[in-house]
C-alpha cells in the first residue's frame, strides 16, 4: 500500500469497490476479485500484492452472504462443494506462500489463456438452468484435484476461484448454472478465509480497509443473487464470458507493462487477478 494507512484511504472508494465486487460475486458465483483488484489499484492506490490480499479478505463476507442466498433456494451441491473445498484449502495455503515468493510471469500468461478458453466454452455451451449431475466416486476425487488448483489461483491471484469452479461445473460436469454458482460460493467461503488468515499473518492485509470493502460487498452480494435468478441462463453465460475476457485483457496489459518496465532485478514480483 506504499505506506498508506487506513485512515488516509478514501473510504468512499473502498465502499464503491466492495459494492461492485459484491454484486458480481452474487451474480456470477465468483469472489469478485477480478474487478476489485484493479479498482483497488486505480482508486485506492494499493500496490498489486496488497490489493490481491485485501480483495481475498473482502471476498469472505461477500461469499458467505451469497452462499446463504443460493442455499435457501436449494442451489448448492454440498457433496461437490465439500470435495472442492478439501482440495482448495491446502491449495490456497500454497498459493499465498507463492504470492510472497514467486515471480508469476509465466503463471500469469497461463491464467490469461485459461480465462479466454473458459469464456469461449461458455459461449459455445448453453447451460441448462435446472440441470443436475450425479457426482460420486472418481468424479468427487477429480473435483478435489480441481479444487487444489483453484485454491492456488485463489491465494496467488487474489480471486475466490469461482471463475474456474463455475465453468468447470457447468461445462465439464453438466451442472445447472445456478447450482454451479451456489456451490462455487460455498467453496469460496472456505478458500478465501484460509487464504486471508495466511495473508493477515504475513501483514499483507489492512483489516480496517478490509472491513469497509468486505462490508459493502456483503450488502450488495444478495442483490447479485437476486439478479442471477432473474437473468436467463444464456444471457448469464454470455455476461460471464464477457467478464472473463475483460479480466484477461486487463491481465495481459499489466503483464506487458511489467515486461517493458524496470529491470528484472529491481522489479518486485507482482500478482494479478
Amino acid at each position: 500500500m506504499s505506506g498508506t494507512t487506513a485512515e488516509r484511504l478514501p473510504w468512499f472508494a473502498l465502499l464503491a469497490v466492495g459494492a461492485i465486487g459484491g454484486f458480481l460475486s452474487g451474480l456470477f458465483g465468483v469472489g469478485g476479485g477480478v474487478v476489485m483488484v484493479p479498482l483497488l489499484v486505480a482508486l485506492a492506490r494499493f500496490d498489486q500484492r496488497r490489493a490481491s490480499a485485501l480483495s481475498l479478505a473482502a471476498i469472505v463476507p461477500a461469499s458467505i452472504v451469497g452462499a446463504i442466498g443460493y442455499l435457501v433456494q436449494g442451489q448448492v451441491e454440498l457433496d461437490a462443494a465439500i470435495a472442492l473445498a478439501v482440495g482448495a484449502i491446502p491449495g490456497t495455503l500454497v498459493g499465498t506462500r507463492l504470492l510472497r515468493k514467486l515471480h508469476v510471469a509465466l503463471l500469469r500468461w497461463l491464467f490469461i489463456a485459461l480465462l479466454l478458453a473458459v469464456a469461449l466454452r461458455l459461449v459455445l455451451v448453453v447451460p441448462a438452468r435446472g440441470a443436475e449431475s450425479v457426482l460420486d466416486g472418481w468424479l468427487l476425487l477429480l473435483l478435489a484435484g480441481i479444487g487444489f488448483l483453484v485454491g492456488i489461483a485463489s491465494g496467488l491471484f487474489g480471486v475466490g476461484g469461482g471463475i474456474i469452479i463455475v465453468p468447470v461445473l457447468v461445462a465439464g460436469f453438466g451442472v445447472g448454472d445456478l447450482l454451479a454458482k451456489g456451490t462455487s460460493l460455498t467453496v469460496i467461503v472456505a478458500s478465501s478465509a484460509v487464504g486471508t488468515v495466511s495473508n493477515v499473518r504475513a501483514r499483507l492485509v489492512d483489516l480496517r480497509a478490509g472491513l469497509l470493502v468486505g462490508g459493502a460487498a456483503a450488502i450488495t452480494s444478495l442483490a447479485g443473487v437476486a439478479a442471477a435468478f432473474l437473468l436467463p441462463a444464456r444471457v448469464s453465460a454470455i455476461a460471464f464470458a464477457v467478464l472473463l475476457v475483460v479480466s484477461a485483457l486487463q491481465l495481459a496489459v499489466r503483464a506487458l507493462r511489467g515486461q517493458g518496465g524496470r529491470r528484472p532485478r529491481r522489479r518486485r514480483p507482482s500478482v494479478e487477478e
